[in-house]
């Protein structure tokens, strides 16, 4: 059986461009902070990275705090602030904020961009959000490198990203915000990354997340995405003349170009999960983080979806390598369970 990878937002494979950069750095034996040679080339390879992923989200290098993950940064952003979020948010952000805002049509409906937290896209429907200028907190994980963005035009206060959602190493992220912004450190200690995250630095991870945001950049700008929103159109148009009675949720909004997430009530989504990995493709039935959780989606539920039809949402996530061979193989075996489904 040959297996096709569609679950993109979930984790992204490693580039190879981050698989040598960590190779690189894996020779390196010092400890970044220490003072001499062998320190200073460790050193050397963080702020090599820091200055890369700076680069990708147009911000001064100064401005990146390296974690191990969205997950930490969105606490180390949020904890202490009076904020808040719409329903949508990922549960990193969610875990400090109360979700009080409405949401129409997928829209967070922002009243107060200096008090707000609002994600770039969200990772089960890949709607994008319009950051209003002064937004506090964005969430930039599933948009960055899928969708332009710059945190020199956006105007957002802080932002969050995770390495493993562009082709770079998981257990690695970073929090990008103004110097001089008041930030109370989280985990505390021998005071690296400018006093904000104690703690010896990941060198071989940041140094696959560096490689990885330059390469992702790239990509963006020699319009690869274009691509992929059309294989993504393309197996919608054949999933709906499959099953007309398909939801799309989002069709109409803004999206990631790699995105769908339909519904086909009566057939649960794990249940679809299941059936497609045994037929070879790797699919979810919403965020990763909350996978094994029998529950409906939250996201769903706030965009005004019913128990019956959250609940048999399917996310098919693309990437950059993705094949219109792999996409015409995924709807034709899921056109004929779900065919199987309706004649039992």
């Amino acid at each position: 059986m040959i297996r096709a990878y569609l679950d993109h937002n979930a984790t992204t494979p490693l580039r190879d461009e981050a698989r040598a950069a960590m190779l690189a750095a894996m020779d390196v034996v010092g400890n970044p902070s220490s003072v001499h040679a062998e320190g200073r080339a460790a050193k050397g390879i963080v702020e090599t990275a820091r200055a890369q992923v700076a680069a990708a989200v147009g911000a001064a290098g100064a401005d990146v705090v390296f974690t191990s993950g969205a997950t930490e940064a969105a606490a180390l952003a949020l904890a202490g602030r009076d904020l808040q979020a719409g329903p949508i948010e990922h549960d990193a952000v969610h875990a400090w904020i109360d979700p009080v805002l409405d949401v129409v049509d997928g829209a967070v409906q922002v009243v107060d961009p200096a008090r707000t937290a609002l994600q770039l896209a969200n990772s089960e429907t890949g709607i994008l959000q319009e950051l209003p200028q002064g937004l506090a907190v964005s969430d930039i994980t599933q948009g960055f490198g899928r969708v332009p963005f710059a945190f020199s035009w956006a105007g957002v206060g802080m932002v969050f990203l995770s390495a493993h959602k562009f082709g770079g190493p998981k257990g690695v992220g970073a929090l990008i915000f103004p110097q001089g912004t008041d930030i109370a450190a989280q985990i505390k200690g021998g005071g690296q990354e400018m006093g904000r995250r104690s703690g010896t630095e990941n060198v071989i991870g940041i140094a696959g997340m560096g490689a990885a945001a330059e390469a992702v950049q790239a990509d963006l700008a020699a319009g690869k995405w274009e691509r992929v929103a059309k294989l993504r159109n393309i197996l919608e148009t054949a999933i709906e003349a499959a099953e007309n009675s398909t939801i799309f949720v989002g069709k109409g909004a803004a999206r990631l170009p790699n995105t769908s997430c339909f519904c086909s009530p009566g057939w649960k989504g794990e249940t679809q999960v299941m059936a497609m990995d045994l037929a070879g493709f790797a699919v979810s039935a919403g965020s990763a983080c909350s996978s094994g959780k029998v529950k409906t989606s939250r996201v769903l539920r706030a965009m005004g979806l019913d128990d019956d039809a959250a609940a048999s949402a399917l996310r098919v996530s693309l990437g950059i390598d993705t094949t219109e061979d792999e996409v015409m193989r995924f709807v034709q075996a899921w056109s004929e369970k779900r065919a199987r489904r309706r004649a039992a």
